[in-house]
């Protein structure tokens, strides 16, 4: 049976390249290597402690020198070429490489870190609060290559890409946790403009930080409050629901009761898994199908492919793993074809959000476009065997 094959290699400034190739790759085992000269790479990034809130905020200044939204022939994601000396030196299926400007990068190594106090020592020293507290921003952001094409979408790939990109953040994953200092591992997809992609290739990203998400951090009191069956119970609720949109034996894809955004869905696993590491090859195959179904219906709601942000919560490193279970999110703030929700007073300054669509109506336009877009891909699929 023929495999995903990963490909360790190194850039010619010391960052990490893998090639995750498909496991029917037309491609050579070889590649290439990175024929750039060595350039510096920043400093790793400071972080800073909101004091009101005791959440972490990285000041990465570097990134201010990112690309944004070059012209084909100087994409930075595209196989590397005499005229474009890309960051990838060979052509591939699926790629990850460690990001140029991170907001959080390579630690303090040796006995000389467990006595820096801008290095964070732990849980205990970041939950702390204080006034004027900083920390080295210790973590590592990757990006990852969906496709070697300029244009395109992570819905437009075959399932056979699609089950390589759900092992690349599975490997990642568990690579990632690995490293010293970090508690949490995010692997996510911007999509669009309108959310504020600087690269039309399709691809994602992967954050790797020092802390636990203010995010998963309320989630963990969720469940303080509400019992460790919280995940259980969710999943038994919206299946009876009907806002759900995709059913398998090993997930479930649903419009949450209480979605924030015009479109808002999320996927859960039937048994619990703490991250995406810790599913089987099974899984992986049946997410990669559905997966694939969903984003074709999305793109199916109006005429123009659908801006969102696909988020992977998966549980902290070293703690709550019995408890918090992998859950990807899927949000757009498309509520019409030409209309944003945009956060204004209540959301932005509050976090209070009122929802334009109700999550009933939002389901059935999303069932709708899903069925839709499956008989486009199965006249496709005719099509292209016959």
């Amino acid at each position: 049976m023929d495999r995903i094959t990963k490909r360790a290699y190194k850039l010619s400034d010391g960052r990490d390249l893998i090639y995750f190739d498909d496991a029917d790759t037309v491609l050579p085992p070889d590649r290439g290597p990175d024929l750039r000269e060595p350039a510096v790479r920043p400093p790793t990034a400071t972080m800073r402690q909101d004091a009101l809130t005791g959440e972490w905020i990285s000041i990465a200044a570097a990134r201010q020198n990112r690309v944004v939204l070059p012209p084909s022939h100087l994409d930075p994601l595209a196989p590397a070429s005499p005229d474009n000396p890309s960051e990838i030196p060979s052509l591939y299926d699926v790629a990850v490489f460690e990001n140029k400007s991170p907001s959080f990068g390579p630690g303090l190594a040796g006995p000389e870190a467990t006595h820096d106090p801008t290095v964070p020592e732990g849980l205990d020293d970041l939950a702390r609060i204080g006034l004027g507290r900083s920390r080295q921003s210790v973590g590592r952001c990757e990006v990852v290559c969906f496709s070697p094409e300029h244009t395109g979408s992570l819905a437009g790939v075959s399932l056979s890409r699609m089950r390589t990109v759900v092992e690349a953040w599975a490997d990642r994953t568990a690579a990632l946790s690995a490293l010293p200092g970090v508690e949490q591992v995010f692997p996510f997809e911007n999509r669009g403009e309108a959310i504020g992609v600087t690269l039309h290739h399709p691809h994602g990203q992967i954050y790797a930080y020092p802390y636990i998400t203010p995010r998963t951090a309320q989630l963990v009191r969720t469940i303080e409050n509400y019992g460790g069956s919280l995940f259980e119970d969710i999943l038994g609720f919206e299946q009876k629901s009907e806002r759900v949109l995709l059913r398998g034996e090993h997930w479930t894809a649903f419009v949450p009761f209480a979605a924030r955004w015009p479109l808002e869905v999320h996927i859960l696993p039937h048994r619990h898994v703490p991250d995406l590491a810790a599913t089987t090859d099974e899984e992986r195959d049946e997410f990669a199908r559905l997966y694939g179904q969903l984003l074709r219906g999305v793109d199916a709601l109006y005429s123009t492919p659908t801006p969102y942000i696909a988020a992977w919560h998966q549980a902290p490193v070293n703690v709550h793993r019995d408890d918090v279970r992998l859950m990807l999110q899927l949000t757009s703030p498309r509520r019409e074809e030409n209309k944003l929700k945009y956060l204004a007073g209540s959301e932005a300054a509050m976090g209070a959000f009122i929802a334009d669509i109700p999550p009933e109506t939002a389901a059935a336009r999303l069932r709708d476009a899903i069925d839709r877009a499956a008989i486009d891909q199965a006249a496709v699929d005719q099509e292209g065997t016959a």
